[in-house]
């Protein structure tokens, strides 16, 4: 634990992300501090020869030190925790992050049938005061069943791939197109919660 928080214990957690899935998981955690969400833009372009380990670590870094500033800006950021995440999906070394429309979907999934990817998450906690900084990450394989184009355009069509890395979301409909997972799957849903909550046990934040 840094001298930091010794000398100034944590009192808010905030969540640099506007996904609903990350606020679920965050809120099943019954943390005894408050906890708010805090998203702001940022980019998400990254040199080519990183690994996805270090694009997803440092990305979800990126969110949580450009949330951290618009606290200091605010003048809130005392005893403020930040939390940041980012999630990509890998398939033959290709990194898919959210598809831009229906065809774009349609590409990513045909890539991901009837075999194993990868879904790495990365999770950031930022001391908004000091910029002291905490990153990891994590790793999950997904086997997808083989499907045809029809289902595929039929699982579009509802709209769920939109806004999920590699066009499908676990958490949702898109369960019926996985066989199995190798790892947590909390980490494919978006934030790997045993991961978190080892990372708040650092800044002495218990789950219990």
């Amino acid at each position: 634990m840094s001298k930091n928080v010794q000398d100034n214990p944590i009192r808010q957690l905030v969540l640099a992300s506007s996904s609903p899935r990350r606020k679920e998981l965050v809120a099943s955690l019954g943390l005894s501090l408050p906890v708010s969400i805090l998203s702001s833009d940022v980019g998400e372009s990254v040199p080519s020869e990183w690994t996805p380990a270090h694009i997803v670590e440092q990305l979800a870094l990126r969110k949580a030190n450009a949330t951290a500033s618009i606290l200091v800006e605010r003048h809130e950021e005392l005893l403020s925790l930040v939390v940041g995440a980012d999630t990509i999906v890998v398939v033959d070394g290709q990194v898919l992050g959210k598809p831009k429309d229906h065809e774009d979907a349609l590409l990513m999934l045909r890539s991901l049938q009837g075999r194993e990817h990868e879904v790495y998450t990365g999770v950031a906690c930022v001391i908004a005061q000091s910029g002291e900084a905490t990153v990891a990450h994590r790793m999950t394989k997904v086997y997808m069943k083989p499907m045809s184009d029809e289902v595929l355009k039929r699982y579009i069509a509802t709209g769920e791939p939109q806004d999920k890395a590699g066009a499908y979301g676990i958490q949702g409909l898109g369960s019926t197109m996985v066989e199995k997972i190798e790892g947590c799957y909390f980490n494919v849903v978006g934030l790997p919660v045993s991961l978190l909550s080892d990372m708040l046990a650092q800044y002495e934040i218990y789950v219990f």
